[in-house]
């Protein structure tokens, strides 16, 4: 036989379609090249396999190799294909048996000692290898992060002599079998609510946009409490669903994060970039477009402190995502898609010095300070935000009472699941997603309610997003009380939450 044919993956954002390896040997000189728009990982494939290959004691043919990456225009990177080359050469010189390679997939990247090293981006390599049918030989440190899809026969492998023992039905490898932490336990390490004192207006609001995913700006003096409040929002989430999930852990595997930790993956990402970031750190970029922070925060939060203090174009990238969930990534060569569904949680001084509105008289910030600080965030943007909250400085007596009166993360956690609930089964999204006349549909006011909020619009100048935002935030309050029926006073507890409309 001189023609192998083998299945692999490439990456593409966060899919991994299908590549067909084809291995041919002709006569000619010797040598081996490489076709289907290799990059330079996988034009060196050739010394690692050549190397591998004699290192575990097989022959490397002395013909013309030719090896062909189907399809043609899709590009190929990494040492991903390491392993399925070294097979197709073994197969095609009649060193391995052919026939059960039809039944696998293969990927991982190959030493010169014919170890196998793994590979970024193998969750997708998993996903889309249980739904082709196949089952798939990998790395052995890639096998627990591919043991979370459910349904996939996985074979982990530590060098290329185990694979072939495999393929030639001497030694059969193991199927791995993961054990997938429960949903119930992504909240055992994270923070709680019980920890902060005071600020019942900004724990409401918090509550609030929890249950219905509402964006959040903190504004107050430094050390009220709007990084902590933060940092206790994904504690109060509802458990991510096992799609949720899979499509949150793939995109961190193939951002070469080795923080990713498969045993956490149930967890909701809470990412806090500091505000020197960069308008590609948030987006994601590069020649080959890897996901930013906004898409590795997808299904959970992320927080942007001291908002006033990021490069305003760097904040003005944040607009489209914030509404349309998803962010799309365009090089000369290829467009990447990678989905950026996150919850925005912002926080931001008063004022330049922060001390404005505090009660300690140390602010001397003037009003054309205030209002060049204030301007660094455009209107745009802040329409984009659902709610606008004042979190003041709390008196001494409060801090020093004790902790148990506080309402634990557990107890809002039970409301905020309720409500979303009830959001799904009446619209199948949470009431952040609502479009367009299904607003008017689900959060319909009534008479009273609509005068109100005209009222508001015509004192506020509010636009017609912040008319629909408050309308929103006003159904998931009612969600939160079980009330059917949008009524006049959550109307107006949600044009409360639109502090920075105010004059």
């Amino acid at each position: 036989m001189s023609l192998a044919i083998l299945y692999s993956r490439a990456q593409e954002g966060i899919q991994a379609p299908l590549v067909t390896v084809e291995v041919h040997l002709s006569n000619g000189l010797p040598g081996l090249s490489i076709v289907g728009l290799p990059e330079m990982a996988v034009r060196e494939s050739k010394d690692r396999v050549r190397g591998a290959l004699i290192n575990s004691q097989f022959e490397f043919p002395a013909r013309r190799i030719t090896i062909n990456l189907a399809p043609a225009d899709l590009p190929k990177e990494g040492g991903r294909f390491d392993l399925p080359i070294a097979l197709g050469i073994l197969a095609a010189s009649n060193q391995l048996a052919a026939d059960p390679l039809n039944h696998y997939e293969f990927t991982g990247e190959l030493a010169l000692s014919g170890e196998m090293r793994p590979i970024n981006g193998i969750l997708p390599v998993a996903l889309t290898a249980r739904d082709a049918g196949r089952s798939l030989i990998l790395p052995q440190q890639n096998a627990e992060e591919a043991g979370l899809v459910s349904g996939l026969q996985c074979y982990p492998a530590k060098h290329l002599l185990e694979v072939c023992s495999h393929i030639n039905s001497v030694n059969q490898l193991e199927q791995f079998k993961s054990v997938r932490s429960p949903a119930n336990a992504t909240t055992k390490h994270q923070l709680d609510m019980a920890d902060v004192y005071g600020q019942s207006h900004a724990r409401r609001a918090l509550e609030i946009s929890a249950a219905g995913a509402h964006s959040l700006l903190y504004i107050g003096p430094p050390g009220t409490g709007k990084s902590m409040l933060a940092s206790r929002l994904p504690g109060i989430l509802p458990p991510m669903s096992e799609e949720e999930a899979l499509e949150c852990a793939a995109i961190h595997s193939v951002a070469n994060n080795r923080a990713f930790q498969p045993a956490q993956w149930r967890q909701r990402p809470y990412r806090a970039p500091h505000h020197t970031a960069s308008a590609a750190a948030l987006v994601g970029g590069g020649s080959n477009p890897k996901p930013g922070e906004i898409s590795l925060a997808h299904c959970g939060v992320l927080f942007l402190d001291e908002l006033p203090e990021f490069d305003r174009h760097t904040l003005e990238v944040l607009r489209e995502p914030l509404e349309n969930g998803r962010i799309t990534i365009s090089r000369a060569n290829r467009q990447v898609d990678y989905p950026s569904r996150f919850q925005m949680i912002a926080a931001m001084n008063p004022c330049p010095c922060g001390h404005l509105g505090d009660g300690s008289n140390r602010c001397h910030c003037t009003l054309d300070r205030i209002t060049r600080y204030r301007n660094r965030i455009s209107g745009p943007l802040l329409d984009r935000i659902d709610m606008h909250v004042e979190v003041p400085r709390q008196p001494l007596q409060i801090n020093q009472e004790s902790p148990t009166l506080e309402e634990p993360s557990e107890a809002i956690r039970r409301r905020v699941i309720e409500a979303r609930e009830i959001q799904l089964q009446r619209q199948g999204c949470t009431n952040q997603a609502l479009q367009g006349l299904q607003i008017e549909q689900v959060a319909n006011p009534g008479k009273e309610g609509n005068a109100l909020l005209h009222r508001a619009i015509e004192k506020l100048g509010l636009s017609m997003r912040a008319y629909h935002r408050i309308l929103k935030v006003a159904r998931t309050i009612a969600d939160l009380e079980g009330s059917p029926k949008v009524e006049t006073a959550h109307i107006s507890e949600a044009i409360g939450y639109r502090r920075l409309d105010r004059r």
